[in-house]
This record gives structure tokens, C-alpha cells and sequence, in this order.
């Protein structure tokens, strides 16, 4: 995942320099803080476009300075800030590997996630993007347990981790739909094992107990409704479980 990153990144990059050049920049100066300045105003401004022509010009003509970590930090906001996050996520990485000391990095690893989170598609879509934004998340949780983005990482693992569950329901209720209820139940018990802390939990505890009344497999059922009384005693789909128990 990660080289194929690099080298999408390297590949946009190449075409971007084709097609604007250093005659773009502001940076006219040889003065490091003051080629900084002359960035950092246009990223203030928002003017994302500029920022990355000009932070770009630092990356090579200043390179090893004492502005070079903080420019590199923010030619990749300014890319994630125009939602470019392929090459964001490649300045990031830029940035960890190269000025790993640097009063930049926690932050560049948590934005480096948010790349990855960024480029997450819809439910319906390949999920690889994804599981690595939950990895990144997660990596940022193990070496930074108390920053201040900490709270943010655990939210977007639910967020993210919902939307996997919310695949893996829509494919068993598709299978249900088939009545093909052996391989719903594998989808319902894969949630109820990988994502039992989602919003979804008790949607596939649920959707079991269908399924496993479809199959006429009495005793299963009454096991799973008890168990969904156990686990999950304030769901909107208890009624419809008390339901079933009572036509049992």
C-alpha cells in the first residue's frame, strides 16, 4: 500500500512540475525565515495552490535548514487542505522519515492517518484504504496515548470500524435475501466477532436469529435470544426479538 502510494505521489508530482515550474513561487529571497514567511502567509490565506508552489521550492532550496521540517509539515496540509490526500499522505511520510525528531512528526503522523481516513471510500467500495487508516490511527494511540488528538483517533476507528460492519450487514442481508442463509450467518457471526463494539451488533445478532429460524434450527435461536438479551437490553430490535421468542 505504501509503494504504491509513493509512486502515485511521485507520478502527480512529476506531472505538476511539468505543468507549472519555480516561476510560480514567491519565494525570491535566500534568507530560510524569510522564504517561510512568504509561504506560510499564502497557506494563512488559504491559497493552498501558492503555499504548495512555494513550500515546494523550500523542500529543494533550503533543504537541511532550520525551516525545513515545519515547510515540509506544511506542504502537506496544504495538500490535505485541497483534499489532494494521495499526496499529502506522501509529504507526510516525507516528513516522519526524514525530521523523525522533529516537533512536527506527532502532529504529521496523526494528519497522515486523516490522509488515509480522506481516502476511505464509500461502504459499497474496496476497503483497503480503510483498514490502513484504522492501522495509522491505531499507531498514532500506541506512541502518543495522551496528545490532544487522541480522543479524534478513537472516534474515526469507530467511525471507520462502522463502516466495515455496515459492509459485512448489507452482505448477509443480501444473502438473506437469496436464502442463503448459511453463508448470512457466516456474515452476522463475522460482525459479532470483529465488530462487536459497533453500532451494528445488534442489527447481526438479530439478523442471525432470522436466518437460523429460516434454517428451523429452534434451539440455536433461543440460545442467540438469549443472548441478545443479555448483550444488548436497551436495543430498538429487542420487541422484535421477544416476538420471535413467544412464537417459538
Amino acid at each position: 500500500m505504501k509503494l504504491y502510494l509513493v509512486l502515485t505521489a511521485l507520478l502527480i508530482s512529476v506531472l505538476i512540475s511539468a505543468c507549472s515550474g519555480t516561476d510560480r513561487s514567491n519565494i525570491n529571497t535566500d534568507d530560510p525565515e524569510k522564504a517561510f514567511k512568504i509561504a506560510y502567509d499564502s497557506y494563512l490565506k488559504k491559497d493552498y495552490l501558492q503555499a504548495i508552489d512555494d513550500f515546494t521550492v523550500i523542500k529543494v532550496k533550503f533543504s537541511g535548514s532550520s525551516i525545513s521540517d515545519k515547510s515540509q509539515y506544511y506542504l502537506g496540509m496544504s495538500y490535505l487542505n485541497r483534499e489532494e490526500f494521495v499526496l499529502a499522505a506522501y509529504e507526510f511520510e516525507y516528513l516522519l522519515k526524514n525530521y523523525a525528531t522533529s516537533s512536527f512528526a506527532v502532529d504529521g503522523r496523526f494528519q497522515l492517518a486523516m490522509c488515509y481516513f480522506g481516502l476511505s471510500p464509500r461502504y459499497a467500495l474496496d476497503q483497503t484504504y480503510t483498514y490502513q487508516a484504522i492501522s495509522e490511527f491505531k499507531n498514532f494511540l500506541e506512541l502518543y496515548p495522551t496528545d490532544k488528538n487522541a480522543p479524534e483517533c478513537e472516534a474515526k476507528i469507530r467511525e471507520l470500524r462502522n463502516k466495515l460492519a455496515f459492509k459485512d450487514l448489507k452482505a448477509a442481508e443480501l444473502y438473506y435475501k437469496m436464502d442463503d442463509y448459511k453463508s448470512s450467518i457466516v456474515y452476522y457471526d463475522h460482525i459479532l466477532s470483529e465488530y462487536f463494539d459497533t453500532d451494528y451488533a445488534d442489527d447481526a445478532l438479530y439478523g442471525k436469529i432470522v436466518s437460523l429460524m429460516a434454517k428451523k434450527k429452534y434451539d440455536d435461536v433461543k440460545k442467540e435470544i438469549e443472548r441478545f438479551q443479555s448483550r444488548f437490553p436497551k436495543s430498538d430490535l429487542l420487541v422484535k426479538v421477544e416476538r420471535i421468542k413467544k412464537s417459538l
